[in-house]
C-alpha cells in the first residue's frame, strides 16, 4: 500500500515517564527455536590481530567463515570480516553487535565509532563487536557488479522524455544484468535473512549465549528480524532511525521520496533565514525556484564536466540525512548561482555524493539485498505511475530514487518475502526515532514500537538527522547509557516513552562550527547506502 511519509509530531500524545529496569542478567526466553531444520554449523573461535586506526587505536581485526546457504552448513564457505574493541572492567556485559545500516554498509570501523562514542565506563563492560555483512567490504566475495555504475555524467534523472527514459532504463537492466552474471550463485544468498543467520553465527563464535544488538537505519531491520528470528538470544536491542517493516521496500522508498522533499524544503528555509551570508533571497519558495533553475542549467552544462543534473541531486541528498551538511551546501549553491563559480559546487559533490552512493560495492550490496528481500514490480509501467504521481508533490528525489532501486525491476533473482517482526518474547527494547527523519519517517518508529512488545520509544522532537543517539543530543545518549547500563527504559503514557527536543540547527560555516560537527559527520559518512 503506498503511504505518504507524513511527520509526524505527537506532541500532545508523548508524556515521558518513569524508568522499568531490566535484571542485567535475566535469563534467556524459552519457546522459540531457532527456524532451520538444518543443524548449526560449529563456529571457529576468530583470532584477533591489532587493526586499529589514528582514530580508533584499540580496535581488533577477525575473520569468520559461514555458510554461503545456511540451508547447508557444509557447503561453500564465505568469509566475514569482524573487528572489536575489547571489554577492559571487571563487569563483562558481553558483545554488542553493531551495525551502521544500508544495506552495504561497511561496518568494521563503526566498532570503534560506537565504543568511542559511550562513556568509557560503559563502552568498557562490552566487546563492541563490529562486522561487514556477507559481500561488503573487506568480507569475501566482496560485490561490485558493474564499476562505475554512478561516474559522471549520467542522464537526468527526471524522464522527460522518452529517449532519457531509455537511457535510464538501460542502466537499470545493465546493472541487474551484471550481478547476474558475475555473481549467479552468490545472489540468492545476499539478503537480510542470510545476513541475520550471519549474525548468530557471530554469536556463537564469540561463545555468547545471547548478544546485545545497536542498529541504525537499515541496521534497525537486521535487529529486528534477528528478534524475530532468534528472541531467545537477545539480551538487549537498540535500534536508532527506524525502518518501517511494513513497507520493505518498495513501499518505503516511496515514503523516502516525500520525507526527503520536506527536508529539502527544510534546507530552503534555513537559507532564508541566513540571507545576509547566501545573498539567495528571503522567501523559502523563491529560493526553492533558484535550486530548480541550478539543476535545469547544470542538465544543460553540467559543472566542472562532472557536475550535471542527477549529480546535483546525489550531492544535496546527504542533506537530507544530516543538517550539519546544509552549509557546505549552501556556500556551494550560493556560488553558483550568484557567483557563477562551479567549483564549490564540484567539490561538494566529490565530498558528499559518495556518502549517498557508497562507491561500487555499497551499491552493488544495497541492491542485492532490497531486490532479494522483497518483491517488487516487474512491470515497468507500475514504477512510472507511481514515481510521476509522487514527483507532483514530491521533485526533489523521486525519480533519482526511483533510477537508485530500478535495477529491482529487473533483477535476476526471485524475491523472499519481507519478515513479519512482530514479537512478544523479547526483553525490553529501546527504540530512538527523530519525527522529521527522511531517510526512516516517523512512522517506522511508531510502528515497530507496536510490533516490539514491551519496547520504549524515545522521540526526539523536530529532529531532522538520521542516525540521533551519539550525536551530540545528551538527552538522547542518557536514556541510550541507562539502557546499556542496567537495563532501564523510559516508560510512558502515549504513543512515545520518552521526548527529548532536538539541536538546533547549525549556523553558516565558522572553523568553530565546522569543527563542533565532526562526530556528527562521522556518523554520516559511516551510514550506507541510503542509510
Amino acid at each position: 500500500m503506498r503511504k505518504r511519509a507524513a511527520v509526524l509530531c505527537g506532541a500532545a500524545a508523548v508524556v515521558a515517564g518513569t524508568f522499568t529496569a531490566v535484571p542485567a542478567d535475566a535469563g534467556p526466553l524459552r519457546n522459540t527455536p531457532t527456524p532451520s531444520t538444518a543443524p548449526a554449523a560449529h563456529a571457529a573461535k576468530p583470532t584477533w590481530r591489532k587493526c586499529g586506526t589514528a582514530d580508533y587505536p584499540t580496535l581488533q581485526c577477525a575473520s569468520l567463515k559461514v555458510p554461503l546457504d545456511h540451508a547447508h552448513p557444509r557447503g561453500q564457505q564465505i568469509t566475514l570480516a569482524l573487528s572489536r574493541v575489547p571489554h577492559t572492567a571487571k563487569r563483562y556485559q558481553g558483545p554488542l553487535l553493531v551495525n551502521p545500516g544500508g544495506p552495504g554498509g561497511s561496518g568494521l570501523t563503526f566498532a570503534g565509532f560506537i565504543a568511542s562514542g559511550l562513556p568509557k565506563a560503559v563502552a568498557a563492560q562490552y566487546d563492541v563487536i563490529g562486522f561487514d555483512p556477507r559481500g561488503v567490504g573487506a568480507s569475501k566475495p566482496a560485490l561490485d557488479c558493474e564499476p562505475g555504475h554512478f561516474n559522471p555524467v549520467r542522464p537526468d534523472s527526471v524522464p522527460s522524455t522518452p529517449a532519457i527514459e531509455r537511457a535510464n532504463l538501460r542502466r537499470a537492466q545493465s546493472f541487474a544484468a551484471a550481478c547476474g552474471r558475475k555473481y549467479a550463485n552468490v545472489l540468492p544468498y545476499i539478503d537480510t535473512l542470510s545476513t541475520v543467520r550471519d549474525m548468530d553465527a557471530i554469536r556463537r563464535a564469540l561463545g555468547a549465549g545471547r548478544i546485545n544488538y545497536f542498529g541504525y537505519s537499515y541496521g534497525t531491520y537486521l535487529g529486528a528480524v534477528y528478534a524475530k528470528l532468534f528472541p531467545h538470544q537477545v539480551r538487549r536491542l537498540v535500534l536508532d532511525s527506524i525502518v518501517d517493516p511494513t513497507g520493505v521496500w518498495y513501499d518505503d522508498n516511496l515514503a523516502q521520496d516525500h520525507a526527503f522533499n520536506d527536508r529539502h524544503r527544510a534546507l530552503m528555509a534555513w537559507i532564508a533565514k541566513y540571507d545576509a551570508t547566501y545573498r539567495l533571497g528571503t522567501d523559502p519558495e523563491s529560493i526553492e525556484a533558484k535550486w530548480y533553475a541550478m539543476r535545469a542549467a547544470l542538465a544543460k552544462k553540467p559543472a566542472g564536466g562532472k557536475v550535471g543534473a542527477s549529480e546535483l541531486e546525489d550531492t544535496f541528498i546527504p542533506g537530507g540525512y544530516y543538517n550539519g551538511y546544509w552549509p557546505y551546501l549552501a556556500e556551494a549553491f550560493a556560488a553558483y548561482v550568484n557567483g557563477k563559480n562551479a567549483d564549490p559546487l564540484v567539490e561538494a559533490y566529490e565530498h558528499f555524493a559518495a556518502v549517498d552512493a557508497s562507491g561500487d560495492n555499497g551499491y552493488s550490496v544495497y541492491t542485492s539485498v532490497q531486490c532479494r528481500d522483497a518483491s517488487w514490480p516487474r512491470d515497468w509501467r507500475q514504477w512510472q505511475k507511481d514515481s510521476w504521481d509522487a514527483y507532483e508533490q514530491a521533485p526533489f528525489m523521486t525519480w533519482n530514487n526511483a533510477w537508485y532501486n530500478a535495477p529491482c525491476a529487473f533483477w535476476p533473482t526471485a524475491s523472499l518475502g519481507p519478515v513479519n517482526v512482530a514479537n512478544g518474547k523479547l526483553p525490553p527494547a529501546l527504540l530512538f526515532q527523530a519525527t522529521n527523519d527522511a531517510a526512516t519517517p516517523y512512522e517506522g518508529g511508531v510502528t515497530v514500537h507496536r510490533l516490539l512488545a514491551d519496547s520504549s520509544l524515545v522521540v526526539e522532537r523536530g529532529g531532522g538527522n538520521h542516525g540521533i543517539t551519539l550525536s551530540g543530543n545528551t538527552c538522547l545518549d542518557k536514556y541510550l547509557t541507562a539502557y546499556l547500563t542496567d537495563g532501564r527504559v523510559p516508560r510512558g503514557g502515549g504513543e512515545a516513552d520518552a521526548v527529548c527536543e532536538a539541536l538546533p540547527d547549525p549556523k553558516p560555516l565558522t572553523s568553530k562550527a565546522a569543527s563542533a560537527s565532526s562526530r556528527g559527520a562521522t556518523l554520516h559518512g559511516l551510514l550506507g547506502p541510503r542509510g
